[in-house]
């Protein structure tokens, strides 16, 4: 009988040892095994979005992305982006412009735009667009989202200088 293998890793700031199944994909380690409802299961195959989250602040669709690939990496939920009492700036203007409207897509898009904003505090609105292309969203609140993405860009913790 052979041994499993470990991969370790961190998951919004906490360690996590896995040693299941290795053919695991890090959506269902973080939702079956970690119990995170923040990523969702969309299409399956990396398309829609649904399941962003961050690997090493950049973002990855965690349905198609083998839970062995991110060995020693650090990934983040919607979970890990703030909290209850301190929401992120970009949970706080979603919720401000009521931008998500069914919520399968948001925290996807939540997440994406956190990242976008840590690389380009200031973007245009071209930006918010292009950032979001990865993600599917069918109820109609696209423009609330931009609009939210600018109003956290606008946020003293985003602004330059």
């Amino acid at each position: 009988m052979s041994e499993k293998k470990q991969t370790m890793f961190h998951v919004n700031q906490q360690p996590v040892h896995f040693g299941g199944d290795e053919k695991a994909t890090l959506l269902s380690v973080l939702r079956d095994e970690l119990n995170l409802s923040g990523p969702k299961f969309g299409c399956g195959q990396g398309e829609c979005g649904a399941c962003m989250v961050l690997v090493d602040g950049q973002p990855q669709t965690s349905c198609n992305l083998p839970v062995w690939s991110i060995q020693g990496r650090q990934v983040t939920t919607l979970e890990g982006l703030g909290t209850p009492a301190q929401p992120h700036p970009v949970q706080t203007a979603f919720i401000e412009e009521r931008a998500a409207q069914c919520g399968y897509c948001v925290a996807g898009i939540i997440t994406s735009a956190c990242a976008l904003l840590a690389r380009n505090p200031q973007p245009s609105r071209d930006d918010i667009v292009l950032g979001l292309e990865k993600h599917l969203c069918r109820c109609g609140a696209q423009t609330r989202m931009v609009r939210a993405i600018e109003r956290a860009a606008a946020s003293p913790i985003f602004k330059k200088s």
